[in-house]
């Protein structure tokens, strides 16, 4: 595949690839809206890990899971993950393996259909607006960890515009404090090779995708100094797995 030249791919992504995932990408929702008002578990997930494989394989991207092995299929999880690009979501989604519920922007809630459809699957939006709007998105999230169900949270809050990693913000580790509940920190590699971030279209770029899940970090307490901890542990971890040209720290200006 890397040896196929650009112009041929492109042409493909567009006469092909394109309306697949267009396809793919509304019949995903219509699934998720109606079998979300009867069981929104079951249908806020295996609808949404179905349309990320399908377009990762329409576009011919070679996808390398690690670690799956490492989670206990009982157990809920606070998932973290640096944050790439857009094929972030389909990578996690389609390859985690397990049914969890996104921790996402609230202005992503706007996004025609797809934001409908994140809605009745339940996932949790993250809202700033104030104190009260801060506790209710906690609440919220409180409540899906409780009832068993996993949540995945990009704790650096935006895209990167490098591919390093910029800092991560604690919430989702105060969460997890909260709760007693084990961080799995989890590396993205690739993602930003294939998608840069970037104002207006872009084509994809034909790259593999790697998805490393490290071992749990069970709570070793409770309070300020033990949430310090857990997110500095989970940092270096995601930080250690990416390749050394995303080594180390870059200011991220929207962060």
């Amino acid at each position: 595949m890397d040896k196929v030249p650009t112009f041929i791919y492109r042409a493909y992504q567009l006469c092909v690839g394109l309306p697949v995932i267009l396809i793919a990408t509304v019949l995903t929702c219509i699934v998720t809206i109606v079998g979300g008002l009867f069981n929104a578990h079951i249908f806020g997930y295996y609808p949404g890990r179905m349309w990320s494989k399908i377009i990762i394989r329409v576009l011919l991207l070679p996808v390398k899971v690690e670690g799956r092995e490492r989670l206990d299929p009982k157990q809920s999880y606070v998932f973290v993950a640096n944050h790439q690009g857009p094929f972030d979501i389909f990578l996690i989604y389609g390859y985690l393996g397990r049914n969890f519920k996104w921790m996402m922007k609230k202005a992503l809630r706007k996004m025609p259909f797809v934001g409908y459809a994140c809605v009745k699957a339940r996932h949790i939006f993250v809202d700033k607006s104030g104190p009260k709007a801060i506790k209710e998105t906690i609440d919220k999230a409180r409540a899906t960890l409780q009832s068993g169900t996993s949540l995945v949270v990009f704790p650096e809050g935006s895209r990167s515009f490098t591919g390093h990693m910029g800092l991560f913000r604690k919430g989702a580790f105060q969460l997890a404090d909260d709760l007693q509940l084990p961080v799995v920190p989890v590396t993205i590699d690739g993602s930003f090779d294939v998608l840069t971030r970037m104002a207006g279209f872009n084509f994809v770029h034909w790259h593999s995708l790697r998805l490393v899940i490290h071992a749990p970090i069970p709570p070793v307490g409770e309070g300020k100094d033990d949430v310090k901890q857990t997110m500095d542990k989970a940092y270096r971890a995601v930080m250690g797995s990416l390749p050394e040209k995303y080594q180390g720290y870059v200011k991220n200006d929207d962060q």
